[in-house]
């Protein structure tokens, strides 16, 4: 090999490093996209639209949400899992992303995605459940709403944004505390399910406070009772399952994650424009408007959540079980 040739080489490899180095540096050089996998109208929804505003002014460049509904959230998700790794797609997941694996298997399917195919960027939110009816039905309370649903096997009706899901799961929950059995009506999405509590379709829902806070205001809904701890600030005058004695939680978290092997540069640019957003006073005066507030974890206290979550959810899945 003559030394010009030699040179020439090593010229072509130093070029083609400052390429790629300036390639990364130029992230992001196009719109993102982050896919939020349920209708418009749902905490995810609610949540991804101004948080994807305030990481786009972050990352001078639009970042442009896209409502991918279907099959409880896992159309969405298993897009988002088989993405190309090039931090190009974002998912605005809820808490059932670390479900609908495990409840596709105990259904004897192949899992739409498996976790392991997303990447934890950062938890967003974090709200407990809250059980949610009609202002005009004839529950007043919640002891008013469980006696009726034990004088009445399968006559309330319950809305939800698909099997398995965040608004499944919790009322799953609280018939096998109680011993109930109530009617499971599954929607596409959150924002259906409401309409259809709304319409009388349907006669209760389980619903993160950022999706039914206005509606409760409006005094088109009544909260009776919710999954967290305590009293929550939003709805203070609402007790919880636990002050009620019904041994139930249920946190309906939001996340972003990205396919997995997204590279590390991109990873921590994302990671720094997801705890810019929860810091925008824009931001923040619209989650608080809708119900809700930040429950910031950066990427490796969101990773060790998640999987503590996943751990505790595979139990409650199997004691579901199927469901048609």
């Amino acid at each position: 090999m003559s030394r010009h040739f030699r040179s020439l080489c090593l010229a072509a490899v130093a070029a083609t490093a400052a390429v790629s180095a300036l390639a990364q540096d130029a992230y992001p050089n196009k719109p993102i996209t982050m896919v939020v996998p349920f209708p418009p109208g749902g905490v995810a929804d609610t949540v991804g639209r101004p948080v994807a505003e305030a990481m786009g002014k972050h990352l001078n460049q639009t970042v442009v949400v896209v409502n991918r509904g279907g099959a409880g959230g896992g159309i969405g998700m298993a897009q988002v899992a088989k993405a190309a790794p090039d931090g190009y797609t974002m998912l605005m997941a809820l808490s059932s992303v670390v479900v609908l694996p495990e409840a596709d298997k105990i259904l004897n399917r192949a899992p739409m995605f498996e976790l392991n195919q997303l990447l934890p960027i950062a938890r967003i939110t974090a709200d407990p459940t809250v059980l949610v009816v009609r202002a005009d039905s004839p529950w007043k309370t919640y002891a008013d709403f469980i006696a009726h649903a034990k004088a009445n096997p399968s006559r309330i009706t319950f809305g939800s944004s698909g099997n398995y899901g965040t608004m499944h799961v919790p009322m799953e929950q609280l018939k096998s505390a109680t011993s109930t059995f109530m009617l499971h009506v599954p929607y596409t999405g959150a924002g259906p399910a409401l309409l259809g509590l709304l319409s009388g379709q349907i006669d209760a829902v389980a619903s993160g406070p950022a999706s039914v806070a206005g509606q409760i205001k409006a005094g088109k809904m009544r909260a009776l009772a919710h999954w967290g701890e305590g009293r929550l600030a939003l709805l203070p005058d609402v007790p919880s399952f636990k002050e009620l004695g019904v041994p139930i939680s249920y946190s309906q978290w939001s996340g972003i994650f990205v396919p997995a092997g997204t590279p590390p540069d991109v990873v921590a640019k994302l990671r720094e424009a997801a705890r810019a957003a929860t810091r925008d006073e824009r931001t923040i005066q619209v989650m608080t408007t809708a119900g809700t507030s930040f429950q910031f974890q950066d990427a490796p206290e969101f990773d060790r959540f998640v999987k503590d979550d996943a751990s505790t959810m595979l139990k409650v899945v199997k004691q579901i079980g199927r469901v048609n």
